[in-house]
């Protein structure tokens, strides 16, 4: 992979890392600018881009994604118990378990191509999630779920401190990494899986993952052995699952079954389609839009559009508070279904195909500047 950044690329990431770092001001007028819910924008945020390393640049859709999310939830959580309240080797841990968890299910399902391939997937997403539903409750604790205990052994904190009076909290060498702090520990990572994602697109091997996703028989007709990278993608793809989920259980110390299920994997999906499958910021994007119809859209009651209607006629206000009502609350997923259907309807591309209409009407627009100040330059010599 080249040491070189172009100045597009360095614009791009500085410009995205400015966004995140900014968030907690830009997302106020929105009233999403809470630690815990930002926390889960830059998680999923995470998860969605690690992903589209597989979808966007490879074109195999997996459905059993959330498969390696919860590995990496239990695997921060089982190191939280028994090594340490240290973040860092929970990450580390949560990594290597998914990592080797992807290499296994990779090398099976890459067998097989198109659906075949997604059914697979799925098949061992559904089976983790009842080993860890049912099966493994001597590991996983079934539907009830894993916590942090005081009696945790937790060999290497003992080793060193005395274990300290309350709940046991994971902390970041001493620093708790609880509310604003939580946020940017997780921002942290989301701009390192960023980068590794553009350095990723822009390589020789992001340019051979393209290829297999345009034609993969053709690659193979020419002899080119083609598993290897479609693995290597699959096991990056998951162990950033898996960091999605270690993080998770950082900011949340809590692993569960549910996170684990078929739905999860679906969200991530959705997320990638929604913001643009192939580029790298779309899916950020579609995880930040998800989530915020999920914490705040979902909020909204009768009394909220009371408030927001409050300038029309009560007659009015009471028609526009019953049709809006139906969409809000516990209608949200009405509305994210229609944002979807929309979008996929008009910009197939996600919203990324928005940004560059947009972005090229504009740049037409200009060009016609030009052109008329040129013509009237020519005129005005003549």
């Amino acid at each position: 992979m080249s040491t070189y950044m172009s100045r597009n690329d360095l614009t791009l990431f500085l410009g995205f890392t400015a966004v995140v770092l900014l968030l907690p001001i830009l997302t106020v007028p929105f009233g999403a600018a809470y630690p815990d819910l930002l926390q889960r924008f830059m998680i999923f945020g995470i998860f969605a881009v690690g992903f589209n390393i597989l979808f966007g640049l490879t074109g195999y859709l997996s459905f059993g994604h959330a498969a390696f999310f919860g590995v990496g939830s239990y695997a921060a959580m089982w190191s939280f118990k028994l090594l340490s309240l240290n973040a860092l080797p929970a990450i580390i841990f949560a990594l290597i378990i998914s990592g080797l968890f992807a290499l296994a299910i990779g090398y099976v399902s890459l067998r097989r191509s198109g659906i075949y391939f997604s059914i697979l997937t799925l098949a061992f997403a559904q089976m983790c999630y009842n080993l860890a539903y049912s099966v493994l409750t001597p590991i996983t604790n079934g539907e009830t779920g894993m916590r942090m205990a005081l009696n945790d052994p937790r060999v290497l904190d003992r080793l060193f401190f005395e274990a300290g009076p309350g709940a046991p909290v994971p902390s970041f060498f001493g620093m708790s990494i609880s509310g604003w702090n939580g946020f940017y520990f997780s921002a942290f990572f989301l701009l390192a899986t960023f980068f590794l994602a553009m350095r990723i697109t822009n390589s020789p091997f992001g340019m051979i993952l393209k290829g297999i996703k345009s034609n993969q028989n053709r690659m193979n007709y020419t002899g080119f052995d083609t598993r290897p990278y479609t693995l290597t993608a699959f096991v990056i793809s998951g162990m950033l699952a898996g960091l999605a989920g270690a993080l998770l259980v950082v900011t949340d110390p809590l692993a569960g079954a549910e996170r684990m299920q078929w739905t999860a994997s679906g969200e991530v999906v959705l997320m990638t389609i929604l913001g643009g499958v192939g580029t790298l910021v779309g899916p950020v994007i579609g995880a930040w839009l998800i989530k915020y119809f999920e914490n705040i859209f979902s909020s909204f009651n009768d009394n909220v559009l009371n408030n927001f209607y409050s300038f029309l006629p009560d007659s009015l206000r009471e028609v526009m508070v019953a049709v809006s009502g139906k969409f809000v609350g516990e209608g949200w997923h009405l509305t994210l279904g229609l944002v979807f259907v929309l979008i996929v309807v008009f910009l197939p591309g996600g919203i990324m195909e928005g940004v560059r209409r947009i972005r090229a009407r504009i740049g037409r627009m200009g060009n016609g500047r030009k052109a008329e100040d040129h013509v009237g330059a020519i005129a005005s010599a003549e």
